[in-house]
């Protein structure tokens, strides 16, 4: 490279600088420096920036406790809602413009001090960060929880005020009333409603069009999921992993819906994590656009992924849907439809056998982690470890049937 060259890299930033290396020529010749001098701006930018982002990534890991084999947080995507109001292909067709291994972890229906504030040590102990959907109700009976969700540098997004069933067939008071109520209390704890991300996760994902219309109004965007781990059922914390990994390992990318307030997935959350790191997984977290932190560029195709065919539209569930349900088909399939479900369970049953033969170091069945569960599993347990006190806001929600899908078993 000549010496002139050298020079004009070196000063590209500089307005004078540009102006005098095209001021000295004419005609075709300025239009080729000009051309010339852009493309080393654009080149050096984007050098700098790189540099930037390696330089943050190394940052981040030494951050983390020490640890340098942490699994961490590898990058932010910066979304903008009236854009992009609905994502999560569980019911719409779009989802976050993952690239391929990347996961964003999500929790519903907390804070729980039980578990909520255990699942944040465990999340801290990785440094990685998550969006946390938190109830109304719960804010107002554990603030100071709330705070700490965000204080650890997680976003937080809510999720109706007191997570009615059937969310989308409310009426249409009640329906307002649930989404302004808890963004009030949620706000309230948080003590600062800038903080709060015009994220929204409706109740059970029992969507509705007039509800979808009132979040777009409010310029909340809605999250569905692309996979769940199904942790709300009463279930091991083993299947609670291999829910997780099995679904993600599919579609090698995606949004995952878990749930603070279970002691099952408390006991899993150690296990996911450290299998995502072990499989090559990257964690992003996902923050709204705010006129100070502008949007991240993205292209209209990377917000369809692969597994989702024809236009970038809702992917409306049927009318039968139900969250967490098994799919089974009708009393009067065809046995064609039938014989290819069968096909399908016997598949899914492989895939768990291969995901069970894990090193003894990773090994699911340790005593400790069973004898909680096995608790945890009891009607009258409230979803809690041994030790700890039952908490009212969440004791009350079970008792006025206002909560999640399960109704507890008759004694």
């Amino acid at each position: 490279m000549t010496d002139r060259n050298t020079r004009r890299i070196k000063h590209a930033f500089t307005a004078p600088a540009l102006s005098t290396t095209i001021s000295r020529h004419n005609g075709l010749s300025m239009r080729r420096t000009a051309s010339g001098t852009c493309t080393a701006l654009l080149a050096a930018l984007g050098l700098s920036l790189a540099a930037a982002s390696f330089g943050a990534t190394v940052a981040h890991a030494a951050e983390c406790n020490g640890r340098h084999d942490a699994l961490g947080t590898s990058r932010t995507i910066v979304v903008d809602p009236k854009e992009h109001p609905r994502i999560g292909t569980m019911q719409y067709g779009e989802t976050l413009p993952l690239e391929d291994h990347e996961v964003a972890l999500t929790f519903d229906d907390g804070p729980l001090p039980a578990h909520t504030n255990a699942i944040l040590d465990i999340l801290a102990s990785e440094c990685v960060k998550a969006t946390f959907f938190i109830v109304g109700r719960m804010a107002k009976e554990f603030p100071q929880d709330v705070r700490r969700v965000h204080d650890a540098g997680h976003t937080v997004g809510t999720h109706s005020e007191n997570h009615p069933t059937f969310f989308g067939k409310l009426p249409p008071e009640r329906m307002r009333a649930e989404i302004d109520d808890g963004i009030a209390h949620v706000s309230a704890a948080l003590a600062d409603p800038s903080q709060l991300a015009p994220f929204f996760r409706i109740p059970g994902l029992r969507r509705g069009d007039l509800l979808e219309a009132e979040l777009s109004k409010r310029g909340l965007m809605t999250w569905s999921a692309d996979f769940p781990a199904d942790d709300w059922r009463h279930i091991s914390s083993t299947q609670v992993v291999n829910y997780a990994l099995s679904r993600l390992e599919a579609k090698g990318k995606g949004v995952l819906l878990l749930h603070d307030i279970q002691a099952r997935t408390q006991a899993a959350l150690p296990v996911i994590l450290r299998e995502l790191k072990t499989r090559g997984y990257r964690v992003v977290q996902v923050v709204p656009a705010t006129p100070e932190r502008p949007r991240t560029v993205t292209s209209p195709a990377q917000w369809v992924p692969y597994w989702i065919h024809g236009p970038a539209i809702a992917a409306k569930p049927p009318s039968g849907f139900m969250f967490g349900a098994v799919e089974t088909p009708a009393r009067d399939a065809s046995r064609s439809v039938r014989s290819v479900w069968l096909g399908r369970q016997k598949a899914a049953s492989r895939a768990s056998a291969i995901l069970l033969r894990q090193p003894a170091e990773l090994s699911f069945h340790k005593r400790a982690a069973h004898t909680d569960i096995s608790a945890a599993s009891k009607p009258h347990s409230v979803a809690r470890l041994p030790g700890s006190a039952p908490h009212t806001a969440y004791a009350a929600m079970r008792r006025d049937s206002l909560w999640g899908l399960e109704k507890p078993p008759r004694r």
